[in-house]
């Protein structure tokens, strides 16, 4: 989504753009949508990885890996596409299934690379520093090793974005980027696709959680702080899919206040609630459901994972919690059912909240990214 709203702005302003991206299909097809050229190239690995419904067998998922570490079936593909396209700039993104061996195709030809980080699959190959049911205070070993690759290879980026600067500090301190400009620009996010709506007709407070349905995402978290309320003044609408067994299991633990509404669409998603849950306990970048649910005009209660800190005070926030801190987050819903009059009101987002996830700003600034020559000159 931030990378097409911005390729597409891109375009507006005079600019030409090519995206590279992946398909489940054995050919490379090239297409063109809003002014923007598509490739959309096949996946050098043993399976698909994304959206899968079963999960792989760990040897298939370190073999994957392994092969993820330095792909250079996928560098060819690319190198080929950098021919016909000859940019003066290559932005990167998310590099999983592509990997870091493109850079060494953008840098062999002398093109300047700014890397965007959107999550932390550089250092860690779930991409989350996050096990089981908690953040990694440290990286494990095998992560360390299988990643070690991309830490030398990102001294060939020039200039390196962040989404959030929790995700930009987690690499700088581990010496990923040295030498590097580094800063932070948020991801556009188009106002006009959410805006604030009447309050919910209900006379119940509907709490609102969107997004996938895993245990990283705060989901466990969410549905045990719900058990802690009172039978009745209360409703929680439930708006995402996720694997198959894993969610049957949670309905099956889940209460009558609680409605599973499978995709929804976000804008009549935020209009049904009154207070969004932004509920991680994985160190999220910057989740685009918080942003949303300000531009939306609700109340929010929010974890502290990652850079949810960095914006979500732009919010009308009840409340804040530690990530996996249930009790607290039952507490917190508490108080916004004891006030639910309150918390019903829809209240527009603070002045200048909207600018910063613009697209005129946002573009402008990662134009600055890309003009800067400060490091085009290679040894």
């Amino acid at each position: 989504m931030s990378v097409s709203l911005l390729a597409e702005a891109l375009v507006q302003r005079g600019h030409q753009v090519a995206v590279v991206c992946l398909q489940n299909k054995r050919d490379r097809t090239v297409n063109e949508l809003r002014g923007v050229r598509i490739y959309r190239v096949p996946l050098d690995n043993d399976y698909w990885p994304f959206g899968n419904d079963r999960k792989p067998s760990s040897v298939q998922r370190l073999k994957w890996h392994l092969q993820d570490t330095w792909n250079r079936k996928s560098a060819a593909r690319f190198a080929e596409i950098l021919d016909l396209e000859k940019p003066e700039v290559v932005h990167t993104n998310n590099l999983t299934g592509f990997s870091v061996s493109l850079w060494a195709e953008a840098r062999r030809r002398n093109i300047r690379i700014v890397h965007t980080l959107r999550d932390y699959s550089l250092l860690c190959k779930r991409s989350t520093l996050f096990r089981g049911d908690a953040t990694c205070a440290q990286r494990c070993t095998l992560c360390a090793a299988m990643t070690s690759p991309y830490l030398l290879a990102s001294r060939m980026v020039d200039a390196v974005v962040s989404n959030s600067q929790f995700v930009l500090d987690q690499h700088t301190r581990l010496k990923y980027f040295p030498g590097t400009d580094g800063r932070v620009i948020f991801n556009i996010a188009d106002p006009s696709s959410v805006v604030p709506s009447p309050p919910s007709s209900s006379d119940d407070l509907i709490f609102g959680f969107i997004g996938r349905l895993e245990a990283e995402k705060g989901i466990e978290v969410v549905l045990k702080a719900a058990e802690q309320l009172p039978d009745q003044g209360w409703q929680l609408k439930i708006a995402g899919k996720g694997l198959e067994d894993y969610v049957r299991g949670l309905k099956s633990r889940s209460g009558r206040n609680v409605e599973w509404l499978g995709f929804a669409k976000a804008a009549e998603f935020y209009a049904s609630i009154d207070v969004c849950l932004v509920s991680s306990v994985w160190p999220e970048p910057l989740p685009r459901t918080l942003i949303e649910s300000i531009n939306a005009g609700r109340a929010t209660i929010c974890s502290t994972a990652g850079g949810i800190p960095e914006i979500a005070g732009f919010s009308n926030m009840v409340g804040s919690y530690e990530p996996n801190d249930h009790k607290r987050l039952g507490e917190l819903m508490l108080k916004a059912v004891n006030e639910r009059s309150r918390w019903k009101l829809a209240r527009p987002p603070q002045p200048g909240f909207a600018e910063r996830f613009s697209a005129d700003s946002v573009t402008g600034q990662y134009l600055d990214v890309y003009l800067n020559n400060s490091r085009t000159s290679r040894q």
